[in-house]
C-alpha cells in the first residue's frame, strides 16, 4: 500500500463527490474511474427491504489492502481508494466505492474492474438480507467467482511459464559461452 492509496471499512456514509475530489486532483492523471454500490430492492428474484453487512476487523482490511496492492502490481495507478461500509443499510444505501486515477483511461477501467471483482470474491463480508420471507445469509455468485477466476487466468497467460522462462535463459548462456 503506498501513501496515495485509502483502504476503510467503516458504518458510515462516504461522499463520492469528496473521494473524486481526493482522486482527480493530481494533473499527471488522464483518467479517473470510480464505481459505487448501493443496496438494491431485488436479489434472485426476491424482494429485498435492508442489508445488513459483517466483516472480521483487522483481517477485512488486511485483505483489502492486499487486494490494492495486487492492482498496482498490474496497473501504473496513481491513487487508489477502496472503501467498503458494514453494519445495516436501507435500500439505495451506497456500500461500496472504488476508485483509482491513472494517466491512461484502459489501465483505470481495468483495475477498478478487477478491484470490484476480488473484492466480491476476497474480502471477508458476510450479507444477511432482508426481506419479506425473513432474513437469509447470501452465498458467493458463481458469476463473481467466473470473474475473478478471469483475471488470474489472464494474469497466468501474460506471465511466461518457469519452464519457458528457465530455457530462454538457458539459450542466453549457451550463446555467451
Amino acid at each position: 500500500m503506498t501513501d496515495t492509496d485509502l483502504v476503510l471499512v467503516q458504518t458510515g456514509d462516504f461522499s463520492v463527490a469528496h473521494e473524486y475530489a481526493r482522486l482527480a486532483d493530481d494533473p499527471a492523471d488522464g483518467a479517473v474511474v470510480t464505481f459505487v454500490g448501493k443496496v438494491r430492492d431485488f436479489n434472485d428474484g426476491s424482494e429485498v427491504t435492508g442489508l445488513t453487512l459483517e466483516h472480521y476487523p483487522g483481517m477485512t482490511e488486511k485483505v483489502l489492502q492486499q487486494i490494492a496492492q495486487e492492482a498496482r502490481g498490474r496497473w501504473p495507478l496513481n491513487r487508489l481508494t477502496l472503501i467498503h461500509r458494514v453494519g445495516s443499510l436501507q435500500l439505495g444505501e451506497q456500500i461500496v466505492f472504488i476508485g483509482v486515477s491513472s494517466a491512461h483511461r484502459k489501465a483505470a477501467f481495468d483495475a477498478c474492474e478487477f478491484l470490484i471483482d476480488f473484492l466480491k470474491t476476497r474480502a471477508p463480508f458476510w450479507k444477511l438480507e432482508q426481506g419479506q420471507q425473513g432474513r437469509r445469509w447470501i452465498d458467493a455468485r458463481d458469476s463473481d467467482a467466473q470473474a475473478a477466476e478471469a483475471w488470474a487466468s489472464a494474469q497466468q497467460a501474460a506471465e511466461p511459464s518457469s519452464l519457458e522462462h528457465s530455457s530462454s535463459e538457458h539459450s542466453s548462456l549457451e550463446k555467451e559461452a
